[in-house]
């Protein structure tokens, strides 16, 4: 596929500067790019890649016009436009059309219009795939669960009984949808299985990472609302409540029953306790631990940058030197306070 400059700055709402027949057919970054490619510009610390570009067309800031030695197509969101450019010349393969023979599906599963199945994939009793559906090869859709149109499997995604998930969503590979949560009761250091009786309830336009758990709930559901976004890797407990549009990378966990709101950030490697709520538009920084509700919005921090190994050793040193040097700032605090006071007297 190619495109005009003049056809894509329709597309993401872009001007162009310079030749708007230029045809391009793929994007690159600024400093590997050749004729033929588009590259974009919305991180300052690139700027310096700019004038030495080989790019037939860079997508850029209007500040940074008059530094682009090609054509340009200028926008206020660069990145936003670069988002764009790559799903109109996305490159990833459509699923095969139709049921692949070796598909095992039970005969009361109801299955939409233009649904594809995958190679080895099993779709069991009472399941429901809606219109437009895509299955990867070896996937399993347990009993009752219900998929909404145009949602899209990768392979060996595992979907278990009574999930439902909603419309438009993207499931990476190996994801577990729907899993036993973390429910056990202790007698005598025995542990009993609770049996998790939730289900997990996934809105519309939801994506989730390759390898990624969500547990079912207890007694309530999980539920992940719509528009939220789940990197690789990711623990999701049982009974977790995720709202609209909240995002979240890779490897970060929240442990049972805690609530996250709207519009939330949560970076790589972040952990989030168990039966607490935290309010919407959070950030949390990478390494973050949150460990009680959180009732005002903003930016949150508690993972330590790195340093050398020696500046840690001697900090750390310190650290275990706290609390006898805690005590004697007390007993000096005394030592003043009787100071004072005698001489007052």
């Amino acid at each position: 596929m190619s495109y005009t400059l003049l056809e894509i700055a329709e597309q993401i709402g872009a001007t162009v500067k310079g030749d708007a027949n230029v045809s391009v057919n793929s994007l690159a970054t600024l400093s590997r790019a050749s004729s033929g490619q588009i590259a974009f510009l919305s991180n300052a610390k690139y700027r310096q890649q700019l004038g030495a570009t080989n790019a037939s067309a860079v997508i850029l800031s209007p500040d940074c016009l008059d530094d682009c030695p090609t054509n340009a197509l200028v926008m206020e969101n660069p990145y936003m436009g670069y988002a764009l450019v790559a799903q109109l010349l996305d490159t990833t393969p459509r699923p095969s059309a139709g049921i692949h023979p070796s598909a095992v599906i039970e005969p009361s599963a109801i299955i939409g219009q233009n649904v594809t199945i995958g190679a080895n994939a099993v779709i069991e009793a009472g399941a429901e795939l809606a219109d437009g559906v895509a299955i990867g090869p070896g996937c399993f859709i347990g009993q009752h669960a219900r998929i909404g149109s145009n949602t899209k499997l990768w392979a060996n995604v595992s979907v278990y009984h009574q999930v439902v998930i909603g419309c438009d969503c993207l499931i990476q590979a190996n994801t577990v949808i729907g899993s036993d949560g973390f429910g056990y009761a202790n007698q005598g250091g025995q542990w009993l299985k609770i049996p998790q009786l939730g289900a997990v309830v996934i809105g519309d336009r939801v994506e989730i990472g390759a390898s990624t758990t969500i547990d079912r709930g207890a007694l309530d559901d999980t539920v992940i609302k719509d528009g939220v976004i789940l990197d690789n890797q990711i623990q999701i407990a049982h009974n977790v409540v995720i709202g609209e549009n909240t995002a979240m990378a890779a490897c970060s966990v929240i442990a049972g029953s805690t609530e996250i709101g709207k519009n939330c950030t949560i970076a790589g490697m972040v952990g989030i306790n168990g039966h607490i709520k935290v309010t919407d538009n959070c950030v949390f920084t990478g390494f973050a631990m949150v460990t009680k509700n959180i009732n005002e919005s903003g930016v949150y921090s508690s993972g330590l940058p790195v340093q050398s190994n020696k500046e840690w050793q001697k900090a750390n040193a310190r650290i275990r030197k706290l609390d006898s040097t805690n005590k004697k700032i007390k007993a000096l605090e005394q030592e003043i306070l009787a100071l004072k006071t005698n001489a007052n007297n």
